[in-house]
């Protein structure tokens, strides 16, 4: 009863801060901000509410630029339902519940689930980490529910979306968030399938977003997606932003487009298209045609990693780099460490880049598969490495992942089956490469 008023309480408060911030944002922020300041009692909380003062009040800053063109774009119906989903359910009363029941069950409880509705795509980009699934299967909505159900009783209202192209499934995925209104749906797609009619009933749900992949400009972008879907996305990116919904952007940064998609004119027109975040992910070679030439090389890894971390003091896009950003989170957050993967076939697997299981959705609940022995064998071992911009089982610490597979005797998930020692084999030299770079870096980050 007393966890239910604290929703609710939270719910009812946060609802109003969205609707008086969106009225005015550039009037009202400073005084949400000074009315914090006189509540927070605790000292996180005064220390919190000095790092909204300093990034949020100064006229010139790109943070306060970020946050008012986003309550200002963003319809309200959908401002204020992801306030609540996002702020309340996943973070305030989500976090606790899921380190409270981790204590419980001797295993981590995840932030977020990610799970492919389908391995079906549109398109056929090379690398794709679904490209050597069978491309036949569908996770039914029944079982998608089920999956959304035992994760939120778990505390769980984070789920990232993927595939295959998702938007196949598009009229599934709105049932599915209709179901579920307290959780954040984040939809990766290629974009190509978002229309007006299926951004009206993103609206009408209000609890959806969506991280489109992109690779850079025209020319760039097309050669790895495909001719004619650069222009695809600008309008898929057009119709999301007439809609008032939130959108950012994924790129896969390799050997051929690194220093484009991290240069000024490249961010600066997604900002100007209206994209409000990004996910940077370094091309691992699994998938359709993997090749260890497309590899970014361990040079480039490092340029990204100080690129970004520029951009984020100047630009008004809130970015993450999955790999390099292993500091932020301690390491590899997989194995349902803090996320897991759910690919079409209801394989468990820790990681959408790692394609091995124990287990599977359709025969083991959310709550027992978080406890297999492959995600044993992760948690075990995490963080696989003390210097955190080498996070990854496989791109980073091969043998590691070697170690997790056998240990635990999982499966490779592939329709060709992949062997680990294989697989480990093939890396270790871009593992030892990098590691001569991401020491260096860590050195001189504490300098």
């Amino acid at each position: 009863m007393f966890e239910y008023a604290k929703k609710f309480v939270g719910e009812a408060v946060l609802s109003q801060a969205t609707r008086y911030l969106g009225k005015d944002p550039e009037k009202n922020l400073e005084n949400l901000v000074n009315l914090a300041d006189k509540l927070a009692v605790r000292e996180q909380h005064k220390q919190i509410v000095a790092s909204a003062r300093r990034n949020l009040l100064k006229s010139n800053s790109h943070w306060r630029h970020l946050l008012v063109a986003t309550l200002n774009e963003t319809h309200p119906k959908v401002r204020e339902r992801l306030a609540v989903n996002f702020v309340l359910n996943c973070v305030l009363l989500g976090i606790p519940k899921q380190y409270e029941l981790a204590e419980k069950l001797g295993y981590s409880v995840p932030w977020a689930i990610l799970f492919d509705p389908t391995d079906r795509c549109n398109l056929r980009c090379k690398g794709c980490w679904a490209g050597e699934y069978a491309k036949r299967n569908d996770i039914e909505l029944e079982l998608l529910d089920r999956i959304v159900t035992e994760g939120e009783e778990l505390h769980i209202f984070f789920y990232v979306v993927s595939g295959g192209e998702p938007l196949v499934r598009k009229s599934d995925i709105i049932q599915l968030a209709k179901r579920h209104p307290d959780s954040v749906f984040h939809i990766f797609t290629n974009g190509t399938l978002i229309d007006e009619q299926f951004a009206r009933e993103c609206v009408d749900a209000a609890n959806l977003t969506f991280a489109i992949s992109i690779e850079g400009f025209e020319k760039t972008n097309d050669l790895r997606r495909g001719k004619g879907t650069f222009a695809k996305i600008m309008r898929a990116a057009d119709i999301l932003r007439e809609h008032g919904l939130i959108f950012g952007f994924s790129t896969t940064y390799h050997r051929h487009n690194t220093e484009e998609v991290t240069s000024d004119s490249f961010i600066d027109m997604l900002i100007d298209k209206g994209f409000r975040f990004g996910w940077f992910f370094t091309y691992v070679p699994v998938g359709a045609d993997s090749d260890l030439d497309f590899m970014a090389t361990p040079e480039q890894r490092g340029y990204v990693y100080k690129r970004i971390n520029e951009l984020r003091q100047s630009k008004p896009v809130f970015l993450a780099d999955f790999w390099n950003d292993g500091e932020t989170v301690n390491g590899c957050i997989a194995g349902g460490r803090r996320y897991f993967h759910i690919n079409a076939a209801g394989d468990v697997e820790p990681c959408a880049f790692i394609h091995y299981s124990c287990c599977n959705v359709r025969n083991t609940s959310i709550r027992e598969a978080l406890g297999n022995p492959l995600f044993l064998a992760y948690q075990r071992r995490q963080p696989f490495n003390s210097n955190h911009l080498r996070p990854c089982p496989l791109l980073d610490n091969p043998r590691s992942l070697v170690e997790c597979v056998k240990e635990s005797q999982a499966g490779s998930t592939q329709v060709l089956p992949v062997d680990v020692e294989e697989l480990a084999d093939s890396l270790d030299e871009y593992a030892s490469k990098w590691a001569n770079q991401a020491e260096r870096l860590w050195a001189e980050r504490c300098l």
